[in-house]
């Protein structure tokens, strides 16, 4: 059943279909072009640049903390030392001086057993990067002490160290524990120093 009055439909059908380009707006670069590609090759370039800098930091940022590690890594481990070369410490200083200078000697070879095994200890912390500080003297820095009480001593300055109860130790550059000392009050205040005099 066809329609006489319809255009004959096999002439339409066999001929090819006619595809028409897509639009593209005048500032849309085409694709292949010199343009485009130039454009592809600047956005891979930064990328490069990028993944090289972000690998750069990474090697230095790994480097820094395999050197903490090496510097830091025994922290825990010297915290609980010190409690061993405390309590030598208080072994010597249990002995009063008379008693060491008549003591017979067996206590005296004791003594010098326990004063070389205190050396001992400390020397090998030393070696490792642990370091023992004794800040008597000095004007008090809350960094590295911690006071404990204050002494009225009008001979020295106003927050000066007069007494150590308990050493301080350093690690590297940072604070292992902190001195436990007695600061002075009420004295002189500390000379100024010269650069606060011009």
């Amino acid at each position: 059943m066809t329609d006489p009055n319809r255009p004959n439909d096999d002439a339409a059908q066999s001929a090819e279909p006619v595809i028409s380009k897509p639009y593209i707006m005048p500032d849309d670069t085409e694709v292949g072009s010199a343009e485009a590609l130039a454009k592809e090759a600047a956005e891979a370039r930064d990328k490069m640049l990028r993944t090289l800098a972000e690998m750069e930091n990474l090697r230095k940022r790994t480097a820094r903390e395999v050197a903490d590690a090496r510097t830091y890594g025994i922290t825990g481990f010297a915290r609980d030392v010190l409690d061993i070369a405390d309590n030598l410490q208080r072994a010597l200083d249990a002995v009063p001086a008379e008693a060491k200078a008549n003591a017979d000697p067996g206590l005296k070879a004791l003594i010098e057993g326990v004063e070389l095994t205190e050396r001992s200890l400390l020397n090998t912390l030393e070696k490792n990067g642990v370091k023992k500080f004794d800040p008597a003297g000095e004007k008090f820095d809350p960094n590295f002490q911690q006071a404990m009480y204050e002494v009225p001593d009008p001979s020295v300055p106003a927050g000066t160290v007069v007494q150590v109860v308990q050493a301080g130790f350093m690690i590297g550059e940072r604070v292992l524990r902190p001195a436990l000392v007695a600061v002075s009050k009420g004295g002189a205040k500390a000379a100024p120093a010269a650069s606060e005099q011009a």
